[in-house]
């Protein structure tokens, strides 16, 4: 039911309330919707009435070469959407090659590093390539991972200004 410009009924509410939809702009999305709807109702029904399922596994025998094609098409497009919205919980190694800690506390849920500014001294090197030995602190590792990689990872220095 279209009311008049700016409102819109809530069922249950009793009340009207104010929204920027007018009947024109109403009318322009109903033609999109009804696409939609059609595809939903009438296409997607008729579409897996025709897909040739036997009542039987002997039916398969009686299945031409074209129903043969009809449901490969069918069953290959189910299985691509099925596996591509279920492959990110089945493959967990790719997971684990994008890893950036691969031995620091790997016992933490977290790994957490406290330094008092004081202990500093006058300059001090923190690794940001997660290989270094003596994490959290920088030992020249991230060479050889830039090496070995083509990676561009160094450390992060901190050093006090001079006075």
């Amino acid at each position: 039911v279209l009311l008049p410009r700016g409102q819109l009924s809530f069922p249950g509410s009793g009340n009207l309330a104010r929204t920027d939809v007018t009947q024109a702009e109403s009318t322009e999305i109903r033609p999109k919707m009804e696409f939609l709807s059609k595809i939903v109702r009438v296409h997607v029904p008729n579409y897996l009435s025709s897909v040739p399922i036997p009542d039987s596994f002997g039916g398969f025998l009686d299945l031409t070469a074209g129903q043969w094609l009809h449901l490969f098409a069918f069953s290959g497009t189910v299985a691509a959407a099925v596996y591509m919205h279920i492959k990110p919980y089945l493959d967990k190694s790719d997971q684990r090659d994008q890893l950036v800690n691969h031995r620091v506390q790997k016992e933490s849920s977290k790994v957490v590093n406290m330094v008092d500014i004081e202990d500093l001294g006058n300059k001090v090197a923190y690794c940001r390539c997660w290989r270094s030995k003596k994490f959290p602190l920088c030992d020249g590792s991230h060479a050889k991972h830039n090496d070995d990689t083509g990676d561009n990872v160094g450390p992060l220095v901190l050093k006090r200004k001079e006075a």
